[in-house]
C-alpha cells in the first residue's frame, strides 16, 4: 500500500476533473483532526463555527483572529495529509484589503493553514484577489453566509428567486475570476448548486446544497449528534456519538460515587513493609 500523499490544490482540481467527490469536515483540535486524517478525510476546515460548537456563542460573530489561529495550529499539528483551510472571522477582512491580507497571512504563518476561507461574492473579490496575489490560497463561500446572519434576518436558504439565483451564479464566477481555488456553497437549492458546479472550473463544496457539488462539508459535531442546539435539514447523523459520550460520562460518575472505580487493576503497588513503616512514623 503506497503512502498517502498530502492533499493540495492540484489534488482537489484533479478530483473535480475526475468526478472524485471531495470530503471535508470541520475540526478544532489536535486529537479530532488526527482521527479524521487517519480516517482519510481530504480536507479539514477550521470553521468559525467553533464559536458556537466549542465556545458556546449564539453565532459566529464573536470569534476572533486569536481564536482562529489557536485552533488552526492545533488542527495542523494533528492532520498531516488533509488540506487545511482556516476560516477568516467576522471583520478580519471586511474593513480593508490591507486587513484581509495581513489576517490571511497570520492564518497561514501562525496557524499553519494551507488556505483561508472568507464569506461573500462580488463584494469581497478585491480581498480575494489581493490575498491570492500574496501567494495565499483562498476558498470562497457564497449562499447562506453565517457572518451575514443579521443582514439575512436569520439562517435562511438563499437563491430561491430568479434574481437571487442569477446573482449567486454571477458571484460564483466572480470569486473564481478573482482567484479562489474552491468555493463553499451553503444553503442553496440543489439544482442551482448543480448549475454553479457545472459552470465553474474550481471545485464546489456543498453544505445544504445537494449531491451534485464536487464535495461536501459538515460540522463534525452535527454529523456525530454531539451538538443538540440546532438540527439543520441538511445534516445526516452518521453516528450517535453524543449519546455514547453521555452514557460513558454517566457510568464514570456512578462508579466513582459507588467506589467501584478505580478498581484494584487501576492502581499501583508499594511494598507492604514500607507502608507499615510509614504508618508508625511521626511527621
Amino acid at each position: 500500500m503506497s503512502e498517502r500523499k498530502k492533499t493540495t490544490i492540484s489534488t482537489l482540481m484533479e478530483m473535480k476533473k475526475n468526478n472524485d467527490k471531495i470530503t471535508m469536515l470541520t475540526a478544532y483540535d489536535y486529537s479530532t483532526a488526527k482521527l479524521m486524517d487517519e480516517a482519510g478525510i481530504d480536507t479539514i476546515l477550521i470553521g468559525d463555527s467553533l464559536g458556537m460548537v466549542m465556545l458556546g456563542y449564539e453565532d459566529t460573530l464573536s470569534v476572533t483572529m486569536e481564536d482562529m489561529i489557536h485552533h488552526t495550529k492545533a488542527v495542523a499539528r494533528g492532520a498531516k495529509h488533509a488540506f487545511i483551510v482556516g476560516d477568516m472571522p467576522f471583520m478580519s477582512y471586511q474593513a480593508s484589503i490591507y486587513d484581509a491580507v495581513i489576517n490571511a497571512g497570520r492564518l497561514i504563518k501562525e496557524g499553519r493553514a494551507n488556505a483561508v476561507k472568507l464569506e461573500g461574492g462580488a463584494s469581497v473579490c478585491p480581498q480575494i484577489k489581493a490575498i491570492v496575489e500574496a501567494q495565499i490560497p483562498v476558498v470562497a463561500h457564497i449562499g447562506l453566509t453565517p457572518q451575514s446572519v443579521n443582514a439575512f434576518g436569520g439562517f435562511k436558504v438563499q437563491g430561491k428567486s430568479e434574481n437571487a439565483a442569477r446573482q449567486l451564479i454571477k458571484d460564483a464566477l466572480l470569486v473564481q475570476e478573482a482567484g479562489a481555488c474552491a468555493v463553499v456553497l451553503e444553503g442553496i437549492p440543489a439544482d442551482l448548486a448543480a448549475i454553479i458546479t457545472e459552470k465553474l472550473t474550481i471545485p464546489t463544496i456543498g453544505i445544504g446544497a445537494g449531491a451534485n457539488c464536487d464535495g461536501q462539508v459538515l460540522v463534525y459535531q452535527d454529523m456525530l449528534a454531539m451538538y443538540g442546539d440546532m438540527h439543520p435539514k441538511f445534516v445526516k447523523v452518521f453516528a450517535e456519538v453524543g449519546t455514547l459520550m453521555k452514557e460513558g460520562f454517566s457510568a464514570y460518575i456512578k462508579e466513582c460515587k459507588e467506589g467501584a472505580f478505580p478498581a484494584k487493576e487501576h492502581t499501583f503497588k508499594i511494598d507492604a513493609e514500607i507502608i507499615e513503616k510509614l504508618k508508625g512514623e511521626e511527621f
